[in-house]
């Protein structure tokens, strides 16, 4: 996480064919969830291009705005790495 603790996290599932990964943080989380599900799904997007859907459902309600700062954050982080990697 971004402020240093470390998260463990549940690989549920991965199909390969639709490209999509689906998980479930287990522990760690802070502060702490009920409930987290998440999946990450790379669609197409014309010619060269993908998109990477994430969903995530989570309890308690009331830590939606913290969660979803944070994966804008991830969300920035991941697609730097992505085009550095790309060379672009």
């Amino acid at each position: 996480m971004p402020d240093g603790h470390l998260v463990r996290e549940l690989i549920v599932a991965v199909d390969d064919e639709v490209r999509r990964l689906v998980y479930a943080v287990v522990e760690g989380a802070r502060p702490p969830l009920r409930h987290h599900h998440a999946s990450f799904q790379v669609l197409p997007d014309g010619d060269r291009h993908s998109r990477l859907l994430w969903i995530t459902d989570l309890l308690p309600d009331s830590l939606a705005g913290l969660i979803e700062a944070r994966t804008a954050h991830d969300i920035k982080e991941m697609k730097e790495v992505l085009e550095l990697s790309a060379g672009t």
